[in-house]
């Protein structure tokens, strides 16, 4: 049932995010355009053309990712806290189910504008020097992937992948576990919801502080210092990215036994 949650999804968001894409390509063309002699023209009808197309480039990427964001939230609040939350808790799908199909989408869609917004400056950069020189880095990132770095070349890029998918759900769940906070109330239900999100907030980061004090303690320092730390340049990389992706999943887990707790035993649809 998850993989039909996904699918309606994935078609319901792209209809929003497809033309969002397509204008940000456009924009980028243009904003080519402009630094490739519509600036430097000498009428000053083009000057302005140029200027426009240019800012337009700006707007577009600024547009995605807002569009992006505010589809995460959207989609969440209409689907399980709006009037549609009737019709989806009567589905035969677990709560869980419900708020996976949000996460992935809404993640695939994240790393998807993030990946939009670098190929649009490669476009607004685009020509033949550049074609030249992007072909001649790819070349030798292959190369030492393929050779010294080849397992940990790929085994980091696997890393990184796995980073911004966690992290992106982690994003998410911030804003949902306090949505589901604030629809447990009767009234004030988008009041509460913000007010939640500084609460929740406040609270991880209070928590992250004590912990982070909490190794300054004569004991964790007598700890941590009987440790060797002595490791290859890769190995700390991998170890690194190991900490950052555990910190993400538990942060992440936390918002979201918040999330499924209110959705399941206190909200409120009235």
């Amino acid at each position: 049932m998850l993989r039909k949650l996904l699918k309606h999804e994935f078609r319901a968001t792209a209809r929003v995010m497809g033309p969002v894409y397509l204008v940000l390509l456009v924009t980028a063309l243009g904003a080519n355009l402009s630094t490739r002699g519509i600036m430097d023209s000498s009428f000053t009808i083009l000057r302005i053309l140029g200027g426009l197309l240019a800012l337009a480039f700006v707007v577009a990427i600024l547009a995605v990712c807002v569009v992006s964001f505010l589809l995460m939230l959207q989609r969440f609040y209409k689907n399980l806290l709006g009037d549609e939350g009737y019709l989806m808790f009567t589905l035969p799908v677990s709560v869980h189910q419900q708020i996976w199909s949000k996460l992935i989408v809404s993640s695939v869609w994240f790393i998807a504008t993030g990946v939009a917004v670098m190929i649009s400056f490669a476009v607004m950069a685009l020509n033949i020097s550049f074609l030249e020189g992007f072909a001649r880095v790819m070349k030798q990132i292959f190369e030492n992937m393929t050779t010294y770095y080849a397992i940990n070349g790929t085994l980091f890029m696997v890393e990184l992948v796995v980073l911004a998918f966690v992290a992106c759900i982690a994003f998410s769940l911030q804003f949902y576990a306090a949505m589901a906070v604030g629809h447990s109330f009767s009234n004030h239900k988008t009041a509460w919801s913000v007010a939640f999100f500084f609460i929740l907030q406040f609270a991880s980061q209070l928590v992250g502080g004590l912990l982070l004090a909490s190794l300054d303690t004569p004991f964790i320092s007598q700890l941590l210092g009987s440790l060797d730390f002595r490791a290859s340049g890769m190995t700390a990389v991998h170890s690194g990215m190991g900490i950052l992706i555990a910190v993400c999943v538990v942060y992440s887990a936390v918002f979201y036994v918040i999330t499924t707790y209110f959705l399941k035993k206190h909200l409120n649809l009235e």
